[in-house]
């Protein structure tokens, strides 16, 4: 459908004898909207250790979409956790429920012809993957970005203080340290540190989307 996000399997009652929720589709079909946002909408979906530098290259990036004309919209995962997720902890099921919940809006704002920009460590790859598979499913665009900044060098930044206090054993569960990070097996762009700066990567996203800046 190019209209909307396609019917996920609608809920049942506990017996499951009864649908009980359906999908409503509007009226105003993605081409319309791409018309009025600047293009059509996609996902693009930042992973990589606290500290990788992932927030800082989705910040230009949705500066400089939105400079262009193109409408974008930040899902920080920080930011997500002051209202969406604000009941959700940082152990594995949790986690996953974040990125979850997180991948659902993202695919709404992209079938709203967005450009939805995604910093969010997701360390575990079946998350990831589960994320990929519902907005390719509903026929939109999902780039993976692995923001690879080395261990050495995120503890080095450790603008958190997060891995101070990972290893004087004052916060168990760190990514990277007691938990793991699953690094993704085929992401659509690799980022290190050789690729420069912020600036520098966010040009790289920019290119592999296909947005044309002004000069």
């Amino acid at each position: 459908m190019s209209g909307s996000v396609p019917d996920t399997p609608s809920a049942v009652a506990p017996d499951g004898s009864s649908r009980i929720v359906v999908w409503h589709p509007g009226a105003v079909d993605r081409s319309t909207r791409g018309g009025v946002t600047g293009g059509p909408g996609l996902v693009v979906w930042f992973t990589g250790l606290s500290g990788s530098g992932k927030s800082t290259i989705a910040v230009e990036v949705e500066r400089r979409l939105v400079g262009s004309g193109r409408a974008a919209y930040l899902l920080d995962g920080d930011n997500v956790r002051h209202g969406l997720n604000t009941d959700l902890g940082f152990g594995a099921a949790d986690r996953d429920e974040n990125v979850r919940r997180v991948g659902e809006v993202a695919t709404l704002f992209a079938d709203a012809g967005l450009v939805a920009v995604v910093p969010l460590v997701s360390p575990y790859r079946a998350a990831r993957d589960a994320v990929r598979a519902r907005v390719t499913g509903a026929g939109l665009a999902f780039v993976e970005v692995h923001v690879a900044t080395s261990l050495e060098e995120c503890e080095r930044r450790d603008p958190k203080g997060l891995y101070a206090k990972a290893r004087a054993g004052e916060l168990s569960g760190m990514t990277g340290i007691d938990d793991p990070y699953e690094a993704p097996v085929a992401p659509e762009l690799v980022l290190t540190e050789a690729d420069g700066d912020a600036s520098a990567q966010a040009a790289v996203v920019l290119e592999l989307i296909g947005v044309e800046l002004p000069v």
